[in-house]
């Protein structure tokens, strides 16, 4: 039986889906599934595929699906576009997401996405560039800065970790320093500098249209 689906035309809709229909006696079987959602509902931001899952076994399944590139975001002023960039790092398929610097950020903007992520924390980029290392990735900077090179004429390999900065101050010179290329998003306006939740959006985008190209 398929999960049922919540009716967009309703009057102030329920977010997610209710509990099984028909009661226990017609829960499907399988270890993914949750006894404690079929029974109250799963009002979860997941994909339908995933409704009544246990966070353990998206978790496991998503395992199998990641994209080849991964995330990092400096955390050094408590930085309310973190919880947008991861995520956006959930739904662009990241392998994992690496906060620099402060270990504690906000959350909120994540919407719990981050449980559904594999996120590791190092204190200092010293210590992010011994991951890198270790993990034989490339750190790529997203900033628009002097010597920044246009996203759109970049090479952005697998292995690839795109690398944030803070809104208000880009990235660090330490982590500019890491870095072997940084790129900027094009911009047509007047505008100095987009939203860096924004900014990593589309970096994240582009590096998955990349990747596509190379699987077709």
């Amino acid at each position: 039986m398929k999960a049922p689906i919540t009716n967009a035309g309703e009057e102030n809709p329920e977010v997610g889906v209710g509990p099984w229909p028909g009661g226990e006696a017609n829960w499907p079987s399988g270890d993914q599934y949750d006894p404690l959602l079929l029974a109250e509902g799963d009002r979860r931001n997941v994909i339908d595929c995933y409704r009544y899952w246990k966070t353990s076994a998206i978790v496991a399944d998503l395992d199998t699906k990641r994209r080849p590139f991964h995330v990092a975001i400096e955390n050094l002023e408590h930085d309310f576009n973190i919880g947008s960039i991861v995520r956006t790092a959930n739904a662009m398929g990241a392998a994992t997401v690496h906060i620099v610097g402060r270990k504690r950020w906000n959350k909120r903007g994540a919407m719990v996405t981050d449980r559904y992520l594999h996120v590791f924390h190092h204190p200092s980029v010293a210590d992010f560039a011994q991951w890198c290392e270790q993990a034989e990735v490339t750190p790529l900077g997203i900033d628009i800065i002097p010597g920044a090179k246009p996203i759109t004429e970049a090479d952005l390999p697998r292995g690839t970790v795109l690398v944030f900065g803070t809104e208000s101050q880009g990235l660090s010179e330490e982590m500019r320093a890491l870095c072997g290329q940084v790129c900027f998003i094009n911009q047509y306006g007047s505008t100095r500098s987009m939203n860096v939740g924004h900014a990593a959006a589309i970096a994240m985008w582009t590096w998955n249209l990349a990747e596509d190209a190379r699987r077709a």
